[in-house]
């Protein structure tokens, strides 16, 4: 007796993309709008990636007055972006640790996803305790993830440092909010690399190809 075998094509496994949004006071008129035009941007092209191997989910914590989760690890092809409003303070702290929190979430990010990238966007400095938070999200399932880091202005850079965790990894920098946009494009295009490479778990080499001004 012949026994017919069933041939499957094994699901995409997600590559999730957890965005670490300012949205204090400071980012209130052209900065918030820029960052929400950078954001549906990213999430319409990171829609229209087709691979076998990857699906790229986005999650957005925001962070100003309260942190808050803006938008749930989501496909981005099922994802219709909601505007962030700014105000508040920074605290950056409670951000973290949402982060931590869902990168712990084996219901959130399976076993089987590929490994989070982690980008965090901030004009100003931390206004609660933020270094606990960050050390249990560089410790744990969280050491793993890829991480990107922009500073705006005022942005406290040595906390941005902190946060990379790799002193070989550069902050991109820029003197006023008009470069957030050029900022999504670059890591839209890591993520795409990354989701289209042969091993999606390989970590893109950053060059920090701008130095904004």
């Amino acid at each position: 007796m012949t026994t017919l075998k069933k041939f499957t094509t094994s699901a995409s496994k997600p590559l999730p993309v957890i965005i670490l949004a300012d949205v204090s006071g400071s980012m209130l008129g052209p900065p918030i709008n820029m960052l929400n035009q950078a954001m549906a941007e990213m999430i319409s092209s990171f829609a229209g990636v087709k691979d076998e191997r990857a699906e790229i989910h986005v999650a957005v914590i925001t962070f100003g007055g309260d942190a808050e989760v803006h938008t749930p690890l989501t496909p981005a092809a099922e994802l219709a972006w909601t505007d962030m409003s700014a105000g508040g303070q920074t605290p950056m702290g409670s951000a973290f640790e949402l982060a931590r929190q869902m990168m712990e979430d084996k219901d959130a990010i399976p076993s089987r996803a590929f490994r989070p990238m982690v980008v965090l966007l901030s004009d100003g400095a931390p206004t609660d305790n933020w270094e606990p938070p960050l050390q249990g999200l560089l410790s744990g399932r969280a050491a793993k993830a890829e991480r990107l880091a922009m500073g705006i202005g005022a942005a406290d850079k040595a906390v941005l440092r902190k946060f990379l965790d790799d002193p070989e990894k550069p902050i991109f920098e820029a003197s006023d909010a008009s470069h957030i946009v050029d900022f999504f494009q670059f890591v839209t295009m890591s993520v795409t690399a990354r989701s289209r490479s042969a091993n999606p778990n390989a970590l893109i080499p950053v060059n920090n190809p701008f130095q904004l001004g």
